[in-house]
């Protein structure tokens, strides 16, 4: 119960503020620094409790790949979606929507979210401290969503744009559920050859 706790707080944490940012009219390099830290701090608070996956994406790719019971993995991705759920009714707000077409849109979902897993894959393989994995992952986030937001808002996380997009009735989740799931798998393999 307390990593399933933990995957719905982290979670909660990191769409309150992220899309808190974007509810309040932030440019889109602060919106991109906020998600970078707010994924910071939710790794250095709940990663020694459950992992701090906060997203589906990554829970379902370290399940594939073994480093997460698959016990384990209706109850994370419920928590997370949950905590992502209940900060944007909080909030009101942080839809993601995208400005290309649905092709162009659902293959930078699936790059920016096999760059951000295969980033952590690195961090972990190289067991590097708490504060480095959370800076390394919280940095990986705050960039990609900078230079991809305008495209797709930069969704990687089921979790992340489930919630808003349910609470502003706003179209292509479709997009923003596979998208994630598909790049973050597909990080597994590149990660499976480096371990070679």
């Amino acid at each position: 119960m307390n990593k399933y706790l933990s995957e719905f707080l982290g979670t909660f944490l990191m769409v309150l503020l992220g899309c808190g940012s974007i509810a309040i009219g932030w440019n889109s390099l602060m919106v991109s620094i906020t998600f970078g830290f707010a994924v910071f701090m939710a790794i250095m608070i709940f990663q020694p409790h459950s992992g701090a996956h906060i997203n589906p994406a990554v829970s379902i790719a370290f399940a594939a790949k073994g480093d997460l019971d698959a016990k384990l993995l209706p109850g994370y991705i419920i928590a997370q979606c949950f905590g992502g759920f209940l900060a944007a009714l909080i909030v009101m707000d942080g839809e993601t929507r995208y400005s290309v077409s649905l092709s162009e849109a659902f293959l930078i979902e699936i790059s920016i979210t096999l760059l951000l897993m295969y980033s952590i894959h690195i961090l972990v393989n190289r067991k590097e401290n708490l504060p480095t994995l959370a800076l390394g992952v919280g940095s990986m986030v705050a960039i990609l969503a900078y230079l991809f937001g305008e495209y797709t808002g930069a969704g990687m996380n089921p979790a992340r744009s489930l919630g808003p997009n349910i609470v502003t009735s706003t179209s292509g989740l479709i997009l923003y559920v596979i998208g994630p799931v598909i790049g973050a798998i597909i990080s597994n393999f590149i990660a499976l050859r480096d371990d070679e």
